[in-house]
């Protein structure tokens, strides 16, 4: 078994105001690319800077070169089109319930994907030249498709969107072969899609309305993201989360109602990190679900408000997991990435430092 990152990180990092404008700048060529990629190389140094000081055992570049975590599918991939064809209801602020918010669906799939070049070769590399952690790079589930396809405007170039899906595999296989060419050891799939399929509201108006089968989904579907996970020398993990948009979140719902599905198809994944920061993500008893050989990261630590949980309450839920799954195979994270999404989420930076650093203390007091 590879060796275990007991204090972990998921990905994104709260951009800083001068790279959003920067951003904005270089949509409207106010700045040069070489000028931009200069401010987005600051933009990772203090982001893996932060993360070494805050004592965490794995780094990233903090996304910090992407537009949001589905980035590696859209930034650099030909087929999309800004329709705005429609609006996703996401929910937002306490523990279950707080305000909702309708967000326009931002790229819509009108033609066939087309991979124009890697992103994630340029995040990896440079962040391999920067960081003295290992380094953890993360990709998107091809599944996150189902959150760009239109029967009105996508029919044209898929029918049905698993066809959708096989070409998003293609692309996201390609990527991860070139990051294991490079040198990455550490890969992590985004599919908070999968999450949100544990509440019945989330299938129904995010995805059956929509023509996507969900049962589908957690079979084929499942299969599709396992395919992923194929280099050598390459541990990868599987993150599920129930949305993370500007602090909204998308569903409610405990694991039971996926977990056989998802850890009996998803078998070429090492390390399960899942999202279990508020009530809504139920109890840790699916925890049981899972294969003895696997590893579990416990998503402890909010990434959406400003209010901090205490290492002791932390030691007492890690406790609680381990009735249901061997504690040595367990480590500790934040429940998603900081800024899922360029805006980021609604807290303060010290606040993302703080809770970084309580993720790397708690973690060398119950792993010691």
């Amino acid at each position: 078994m590879a060796a275990i990152y007991r204090a972990e990180v998921i990905g994104s990092m709260l951009r800083p105001a001068w790279l959003k404008q920067a951003r904005i700048d270089f949509a409207a060529d106010r700045i040069a690319t070489a000028q931009f990629k200069r401010i987005e190389d600051r933009a990772v140094n203090e982001a893996i800077a932060l993360q070494e000081r805050c004592g965490l055992d794995v780094a990233s570049d903090g996304e910090m070169r992407r537009s949001g975590f589905v980035a590696p599918l859209t930034d650099y991939v030909a087929g999309f089109e800004a329709v705005a064809f429609d609006t996703r209801r996401w929910r937002g602020g306490g523990t279950a319930g707080g305000g909702e918010v309708n967000l326009a669906v931002p790229l819509t799939v009108t033609g066939k994907l087309r991979r124009r070049r890697s992103l994630a070769a340029e995040e990896f590399i440079y962040a391999r030249g920067r960081a003295q952690l290992p380094l953890k790079m993360a990709l998107p589930s091809p599944l996150m498709m189902a959150l760009r396809w239109s029967p009105e405007h996508s029919a044209a170039a898929y029918p049905e969107p698993f066809a959708l899906f096989a070409d998003a595999v293609d692309i996201l296989r390609a990527e991860v072969a070139e990051l294991a060419s490079l040198g990455c050891e550490y890969i992590q799939i985004d599919a908070p899609e999968l999450a949100a399929l544990v509440d019945p509201s989330t299938r129904e108006r995010v995805f059956e309305a929509h023509g996507i089968s969900t049962a589908r989904m957690l079979s084929e579907g499942v299969e599709m993201v396992n395919a992923l996970a194929d280099a050598a020398g390459v541990t990868f993990g599987l993150h599920l989360c129930r949305g993370n948009n500007a602090g909204h979140w998308l569903s409610a719902g405990g694991y039971e109602a996926i977990s056989k599905e998802v850890f009996a198809r998803a078998t070429r994944y090492d390390i399960f990190l899942l999202e279990y920061d508020t009530p809504r993500a139920g109890s840790f008893e699916p925890l049981a679900d899972l294969a003895l050989d696997k590893r579990v990261v416990l998503g402890l630590v909010s990434t959406k408000s400003d209010e901090q949980e205490t290492p002791g309450a932390l030691i007492a839920r890690i406790d609680e997991a381990a009735r249901f799954f061997p504690r040595e195979q367990m480590a500790l994270s934040t429940q998603c990435g900081f800024a899922s999404v360029m805006a980021g989420n609604p807290i303060a930076a010290e606040t993302q430092e703080k809770n970084l650093r309580l993720v790397a203390e708690t973690a060398r007091r119950v792993w010691k």
